[in-house]
């Protein structure tokens, strides 16, 4: 029992760090905005225990809510299959050995790595400005370009374009999940007449189809909770037609002190991701193939 103990007391002391923090910066805020969330809280004065109150003003009377609601699921049914396919088609480009593809691997993969900053919003909102690079080219011949974010029928586009843009990161997974193939499979299909477009949907997709599922669900989560392309480029305008759910939850937390409406807005997506994550993990039973 002694011996048992002491090792689970190492065990413990290894972990103690990260177990620390994810109490109290994990654990320890989610139970607090809990909380708030039934609660009427302008972080200035003490909270008002209201019941359910925030919820009932949510899906009822707050019209700018299920306006970001809107906004947010068009931005991810649209943006992600599209960082999706053109990831992939980048990673079949770069799967076969070529001369200077370590460097077009990088090249690609760094809008991922700066994709987030507050620098690229800023960079996208100079490109597609009235008098940006974008229409400043159009000029040339002779197109006159429209307001990009001053209009609400393309201010949604451009955000679509910057966030599918940064497909560096499932462009690499993808690329890890190519080289898995075997290619003995390839050669079999050449031996039987197989043309690209048939190796491609009876081979190449089957056998990455973990790989895609596992995209899928991480850029799912990532469009929901987008924000800082939002908040930068067009602070949720034209006439919200930008407002995601994020910026929406900012803006009723930190600019309307609204602290308890928003905690209640954020538990309220944690449900959303939850219920849109189960269903693609439900549902991959019958597209998700793997090899045993």
């Amino acid at each position: 029992m002694g011996k048992t103990w002491k090792k689970h007391l190492v065990g413990y002391s290894f972990i103690l760090p990260w177990l620390l923090g994810f109490i109290f910066f994990v654990l320890g805020p989610m139970i607090a905005s809990l909380y708030f969330s039934f609660t009427n809280y302008d972080m200035l004065s003490s909270p008002k225990w209201v019941g359910i109150r925030n919820y009932v003003y949510m899906f009822t009377k707050d019209p700018r809510y299920w306006n970001s609601l809107k906004v947010t699921f068009e931005f991810v049914l649209i943006s992600v299959p599209l960082k999706l396919v053109f990831a992939l088609m980048v990673a079949m480009l770069f799967v076969k050995p070529r001369k200077g593809v370590g460097i077009y691997r990088t090249t690609y993969y760094i809008p991922s790595l700066v994709g987030g900053s507050v620098a690229v919003a800023v960079m996208w909102r100079q490109l597609f400005g009235t008098e940006g690079a974008i229409n400043h080219a159009l000029s040339l011949i002779g197109i006159h370009g429209p307001d990009w974010l001053l209009d609400p029928k393309t201010s949604i586009w451009t955000l679509i374009l910057l966030v599918t843009w940064q497909f560096g990161s499932p462009m690499i997974i993808f690329l890890a999940g190519l080289k898995q193939i075997p290619p003995e499979l390839y050669e079999a299909a050449n031996v039987d007449g197989a043309n690209s477009i048939t190796k491609f949907f009876k081979i190449t997709l089957p056998m990455l189809s973990p790989i895609i599922f596992f995209n899928l669900v991480m850029q799912m989560i990532s469009g929901f909770m987008t924000f800082t392309q939002s908040f930068m480029v067009t602070q949720g305008g034209p006439l919200d037609s930008t407002l995601f759910y994020a910026v929406y939850l900012y803006d009723t937390a930190f600019s309307n002190f609204q602290m308890g409406y928003a905690s209640a807005m954020a538990w309220v997506l944690l449900i959303i991701i939850a219920v849109f994550t189960a269903i693609v993990f439900k549902t991959s039973k019958s597209w998700v193939h793997y090899e045993s």
